[in-house]
């Protein structure tokens, strides 16, 4: 049986050694043994922002400046402020001046391999027989590998330092002589690695010839997580994130109301990330799930907390809500027309066809005899493209937008008569209208639609019926 674990540490967690040293790697979560653990880090909080660009705004990064082609200046500029961003980030970690500049060394050569080839790839396309467009996806993971190189270096350096035997396993291909897949890639890289006397510190990029953001762009590194803990046999998979997978987020419903989950299943897992809460990515949660390999999501700032683990087989044992989560910023664009009706498989295929072409994420649909609405997770701009091909290709029908918000209770059974009206009944109570409803017969979530302005209060309406009535202690169910 094997005695490993393989364990995720974010962003904003990495942005804080020394709670991740102590709560992490010598504290609680390490047990009798600091060993027999495998680390994959992300890069510092903000920097993937920089390197590529904004995760929520959207403001342009090195990649999205690069990209543009406008000039040269933009992303130069852009890259030499990163440089600044990453140098300070060094001096607050390596006091001894050694060792600062081995620090500042490694991740400056990056950075200047980086625009180099950034350079030469702009004079090259200049060229009328290169197309820039054919390159940026190499261009983007490149980039996007120098933010999870820095901090995995960074951290094996700084536990060296601190007395583990760490080593940095870098999986960025930097400079590799030749391609490889994802899985031999990371079989290569462990394959002298003695896992009871070593603690590897891998980069949560991993460069692969098929390319990893092509299919989950910046859930690369849940995917990287995802198939170490697989090739490697790990008994189990641990994210470390700066708050408990809980029943709300805490920022709305308030800390004291909000409860961690504790216990739930792959099943609630996907729903969460369909509405793009950070629990795991669904093809990285597959093959944890196909080889039975728990996941376990933890507070790296409670770690005597077991968090919440996550596993194929459970059920709740009796119905209950396990969480309230939701998105906003969701367009509803909604298809009318009376020859839809009898035809309507036809039109569906057509819609989704073109929905897919502008890479727009659904996140549900309705459909009825002659109305389909899909509610996408995108930015305006996509809609206002995906809505204007819709209108060339279905001229004769009425083609609607509207800005709302899904806000959705979830758990691994919830087969309780009467929770679907009770939830409706709750958000009447706070005046809200529900525009649109779902619920499957697979009994794990209930959506509403409603305007995005009650978004917080339509959160807020449904953990105080659903969640906040029952007095869960420290989990709604305590994870072993």
């Amino acid at each position: 049986m094997a005695k490993h674990s393989v364990e995720k540490i974010g962003g904003t967690s990495m942005s804080n050694y020394a709670a991740v040293r102590d709560n992490i790697i010598l504290g609680p979560a390490a047990g009798e043994d600091i060993y027999n653990r495998i680390f994959v880090v992300s890069a510092y909080g903000g920097v993937t922002n920089k390197l590529l660009e904004h995760k929520k705004t959207g403001q342009p990064g090195i990649y999205e400046l690069f990209a543009r082609g406008v000039s040269d200046q933009g992303w130069r500029d852009a890259l030499a402020e990163l440089r600044r961003d990453m140098l300070a980030i060094n001096a607050e970690l390596f006091s001894h001046a050694p060792a600062l500049h081995d620090a500042n060394a490694f991740v400056s050569e990056r950075l200047d391999d980086a625009e180099r080839c950034l350079s030469d790839l702009g004079h090259l396309c200049q060229h009328g027989h290169f197309a820039l467009k054919a390159h940026l996806d190499t261009v983007r993971e490149m980039l996007a590998s120098i933010g999870e190189a820095h901090s995995a270096w960074n951290m094996a350096k700084l536990l060296e330092k601190d007395g583990v035997n760490a080593c940095f396993v870098d999986l960025t291909g930097w400079r590799a002589e030749k391609h490889m897949s994802l899985d031999e890639r990371i079989e290569l890289a462990f394959a002298g690695i003695d896992l009871e006397t070593q603690l590897p510190i891998a980069t949560g990029y991993a460069h692969s010839e098929q390319g990893l953001m092509s299919t989950f762009d910046r859930g690369y590194s849940e995917m990287t997580f995802s198939r170490i803990a697989v090739l490697t046999g790990a008994r189990e998979a641990v994210i470390h994130k700066e708050f408990h997978l809980s029943s709300a987020d805490p920022r709305l419903v308030g800390e004291g109301n909000a409860v961690p989950i504790g216990r739930t299943n792959y099943d609630v897992a996907d729903q969460l990330a369909n509405l793009g809460m950070e629990a795991i990515h669904p093809k990285a949660a597959k093959g944890l799930r196909k080889h039975n390999i728990p996941l376990r999501v933890k507070n790296t700032f409670e770690p005597e907390h077991a968090g919440t683990l996550i596993t194929s087989d459970y059920v709740s044992e009796s119905p209950c809500v396990e969480i309230i989560a939701g998105c906003r910023g969701v367009y509803a664009i909604e298809v009318f027309d009376q020859d839809m009706a009898g035809n309507i498989d036809h039109y569906d295929r057509e819609i989704l066809a073109l929905i897919r072409r502008f890479n727009a994420h659904i996140v549900s649909k309705d459909i009825n005899a002659n109305t389909i609405t899909h509610y996408l997770s995108t930015n305006l701009k996509t809609v206002k493209r995906i809505r204007a091909a819709l209108e060339e290709r279905f001229s004769d029908a009425e083609i609607n937008q509207k800005k709302v918000a899904i806000v959705s209770a979830i758990g691994s059974d919830m087969q309780v008569p009467g929770m679907l009206a009770q939830t409706v009944s709750a958000l009447a109570e706070d005046k809200i209208s529900v525009l649109a409803m779902h619920q499957s017969m697979r009994q794990v979530d209930m959506q509403f639609v409603v305007d995005e302005g009650d978004y917080a209060e339509a959160i807020k309406a449904l953990h105080s019926q659903l969640v906040e009535v029952h007095d869960h202690g420290r989990a709604i169910c305590l994870a072993c």
